[in-house]
């Protein structure tokens, strides 16, 4: 059973449940044929994954440069492994509405948000638009 269609990505009930109950993966991007793999918080809304970076970082740097990017979002049990990687490509979102939506968000779910706030200009979204997936340890559906 399919259940949401993500552009070209479908997600079933129990995939969207899993990323929907996680809240850390691992950003992978890569900048001159090299790869930088770093844990982060994400927020999965309406479709699109949500990543808050810092303008200095490795990570935002390689995004710039090249903005296709995978997510690994998983847990190890032993004979209970269960992930997924999620393929897509990121838009920087640094201020206006689309910023203030994502940042309640995360100010919402995260205590180190409310913690330590910042404002629109001090640190940006990475949007991740998902355009492929794999999956591993989940119930086989139709």
């Amino acid at each position: 059973m399919k259940f949401l269609n993500l552009l070209i990505l479908e997600l079933t009930i129990e995939e969207l449940n899993f990323i929907n109950k996680n809240e850390c993966c691992r950003l992978a991007t890569c900048s001159r044929n090299k790869p930088h793999v770093v844990p982060v918080s994400y927020i999965f809304s309406e479709g699109f994954f949500y990543i808050a970076t810092d303008y200095k970082t490795k990570k935002l740097f390689n995004i710039k440069n090249n903005p296709y990017v995978s997510i690994v979002i998983d847990i190890y049990k032993p004979f209970n492994n269960k992930g997924i990687v999620i393929n897509g490509n990121v838009e920087l979102v640094e201020n206006g509405k689309s910023f203030h939506d994502a940042y309640d968000l995360f100010f919402n779910k995260f205590e180190w948000v409310r913690i330590s706030p910042w404002i629109e200009g001090e640190a940006p979204f990475l949007k991740i638009i998902p355009k492929s997936k794999a999956v591993w340890g989940f119930e086989k559906h139709g």
